[in-house]
Parts: structure tokens; C-alpha cells; sequence
């Protein structure tokens, strides 16, 4: 009978120092996250190099924009270089896994790199997380620039503990570049260490409220992809950004619904709705606005969320310097986001 009890003794003294140790590392954890700043790459100055990538889709008939990019770069004193493999062709992408890794990873390993400027999105980026090293990038951090389907990195690039730029790609260049002036304007003045602070025009769908963190997000089909694996962002305590393109609503609203069951937005401070372009009508409409969608499947949150943030899919597509803090105030006429030093 002793020895039974001092065996239970000691199995419930086991168990409350490995809850004990469990809880610590979690406290540990948290604290971590909410309190450590993410790196932020060098900003460009003249004479610094730009690397022109495709991790993603293919680029065909593509030339002229990439030309018009190279020709930017070096209007604004940078040299740029472009992927080996940025013209491949294999089906869907821009050449193989391995050649559109390669391009990827050479220039996050060559010091001589300042910035990554990825060419185009579509879809390819996840099937190459796996294969990417980041030893030499951690010694020579990087700007990482792209949106879309580039999303799939800005979450990678978060997670090993670095800042990223959301912004405009090589192929949102137009033949009359004044068409997408405001996205080149901001894209530069990020790039060259000068954020611009943004006021969004109003909505009455606007969520009242002021909030501060860091700046995450991207394409929403992405960071649903996301979901369970280890490029899946830490949204607590932060603000995120979500744009969408050609989607239905309903679709729209699973992905929501599937990441907040997730948890994903539980603890965040703050959402900033960018543009959601080319919604596609199902045969049975879902009888309200995007905006009202969004609304819904978020009423059980308090924290603010602002609409009209001109970043996305469309040809006025702010820059975004994601990791970075903001603060986040909305009303129903106007939104401000501020970023801070």
C-alpha cells in the first residue's frame, strides 16, 4: 500500500514539473515573440545591386517588362542583374523547381545583392520553400520584394526573423509607366529608406478603432495555404494586411471562417483590407458586399479594420514594408496608417 501511494507520489511530482517547464518555455516563447523586432535589410543607395528573379509563374512575353525594369533600376543609380532562369519554360512556371530555386538562391547568397525583385507571381513560390538556404542571407540580409503569389516568402522571410517589401512586381510595369506612377513612387521611396505613411479614403463599413503592431499579410489565398506548416505567420499582437484577386465570395469567406477556427486572428490588433479585384459571381449570389463579408465573418473580434488600402492586385498598389510596426487609427471618413521607426 506504500509503495503504491509513493508511486503516485511520484508520478503526480513528474507531471507538475513537466507542466511547470511547460508552461515557463511557453511564457518564454510568448514573450519572445511579442517583444523581438524583425531585421531590417540595408536600405538602397545608389550603386547597390538589384537581382530580378521568377519563383513562380512562367514569363512569357514577358521581355519588355522586364527591360523596362532593368531600365528603372538604373534611372534610380542601381545596377541590376537578371536570374539565369527568369526566361525558362517548363509547363506552368518559370523553369524548373530547381532552376527557379537556383536563380533564388544565388542571389540570397551573393553579398554583392541588396535587394531581390521578384519578376512576376501566379503560383510556383511554395513548391521551392523547402529547397531554400538562408545561412548566407542571415549574414547579408536582403530586401525581398514581390506580392501576390510571392506572398508564400514575405511568411517565410518573417519567420527566420526579417523585414520584406510588399509591393509591385516587374510585370506591373505598363508601357506608360504614369499609369502606375503612385506604385513605383512608393516601391522607390521604401526601397531608399522612406516609407510613405498612408490615409485611406473612408468606408461606412469601416471598423472604428486605433491599434499598433507589426505590419504582416499578403495575398489571402496564400496565407490560407499557409495554414499548419512552418511558414504559417505568429499573428498575435500584429496588424495584418490581406488583399485577394478573382475569387467568389463564398470562397472568400471559407478561407476566412477556416482561420479563425485556426485561431489565426484571436489575438491580432488590427486589419488592413486592401483591393479585392475581379470577384467572380456564383449562380447563387451571396447577397452582400465583400466588405460586409469580411465584417461577418469577423464580428466576434473587437479590433479595428480599415477597407480601401490601395495595395493588391490592381494597377495602384501601395508599398508595404512588411515586419515593420504601424500604427493603425480608423474612422468611418478616413484611415491613417503611420509607419515607425
Amino acid at each position: 500500500m506504500i509503495l503504491r501511494h509513493s508511486i503516485l507520489l511520484l508520478f503526480f511530482a513528474i507531471n507538475l514539473a513537466l507542466s511547470t517547464a511547460f508552461y515557463a518555455q511557453n511564457e518564454t516563447d510568448n514573450s519572445f515573440e511579442m517583444t523581438s523586432k524583425l531585421i531590417q535589410p540595408p536600405y538602397l543607395k545608389a550603386g547597390d545591386t538589384v537581382a530580378i528573379v521568377a519563383p513562380s509563374g512562367i514569363l512569357k512575353n514577358r521581355e519588355r517588362e522586364v527591360q523596362q525594369a532593368v531600365d528603372l533600376l538604373k534611372k534610380w543609380g542601381l545596377h541590376a542583374v537578371v536570374g539565369n532562369h527568369v526566361f525558362s519554360k517548363d509547363e506552368h512556371f518559370a523553369g524548373t523547381d530547381e532552376e527557379r530555386c537556383e536563380d533564388l538562391q544565388k542571389a540570397m547568397d551573393d553579398p554583392k545583392i541588396s535587394a531581390i525583385w521578384c519578376a512576376r507571381g501566379g503560383y510556383g513560390t511554395v513548391r521551392i520553400l523547402d529547397k531554400i538556404d538562408y545561412t548566407e542571407f542571415k549574414k547579408k540580409p536582403k530586401w525581398i520584394i514581390g506580392y501576390s503569389d510571392i506572398t508564400a516568402l514575405h511568411n517565410q522571410v518573417h519567420n527566420e526573423g526579417f523585414q520584406s517589401l510588399h509591393a509591385l512586381m516587374c510585370v506591373s510595369l505598363t508601357k506608360d509607366l504614369s499609369e502606375v506612377q503612385n506604385s513605383i513612387d512608393t516601391f522607390k521611396s521604401a526601397l531608399f529608406g522612406n516609407p510613405e505613411n498612408y490615409t485611406l479614403e473612408g468606408s461606412k463599413y469601416n471598423r472604428e478603432g486605433d491599434a499598433s503592431g507589426e505590419l504582416v499579410g499578403g495575398n489571402l489565398t496564400m496565407l490560407h495555404t499557409m495554414l499548419g506548416s512552418k511558414e504559417s505567420i505568429n499573428t498575435s499582437g500584429k496588424i495584418l494586411f490581406i488583399e485577394e484577386i478573382g475569387e467568389y465570395k463564398y470562397h472568400i469567406d471559407r478561407m476566412l471562417q477556416s482561420m479563425k477556427r485556426a485561431g489565426y486572428f484571436d489575438n491580432l490588433k488590427g486589419l488592413i483590407v486592401g483591393d479585392m479585384s475581379k470577384l467572380r459571381k456564383n449562380t447563387t449570389l451571396w447577397g452582400t458586399s465583400v466588405e460586409q463579408l469580411v465584417l461577418d465573418a469577423l464580428k466576434d473580434y473587437d479590433f479595428p479594420i480599415a477597407f480601401n488600402m490601395p495595395a493588391g492586385h490592381e494597377k495602384d498598389n501601395r508599398a508595404l514594408v512588411l515586419g515593420r510596426t504601424v500604427d493603425l487609427n480608423v474612422r468611418k471618413n478616413k484611415s491613417f496608417v503611420e509607419f515607425k521607426n
